[in-house]
């Protein structure tokens, strides 16, 4: 007869640690950024009477093709390397 539970590898619980990790970790960066944000737009505010200042497009988008670059860097971290 065949075992109903198959045995599990050392390796078999690394896809979710793995997700596990990148998940406190992105939480992490997320909120610290989130509050040097808040920090430094206060600060402006204060120093500009009250008014926060507005986000422009182009800041976000260079953000975001920022952000597509480091996640394609840590994308090829996974890859072996070439010889």
């Amino acid at each position: 007869m065949r075992p109903i539970v198959q045995e599990t590898t050392r390796n078999s619980g690394t896809p979710t640690r793995t997700y596990a990790l990148g998940l406190l970790l992105g939480a992490g960066f997320g909120l610290l950024t989130a509050y040097l944000f808040s920090r430094s737009s206060e600060e402006e505010a204060r120093l500009n009477g009250g008014q926060r200042p507005e986000l422009q497009t182009g800041q976000l988008i260079g953000i975001a093709v920022a952000a597509i670059a480091l996640m394609r860097q840590i994308a090829e971290l996974g890859k072996p390397k070439k010889k």
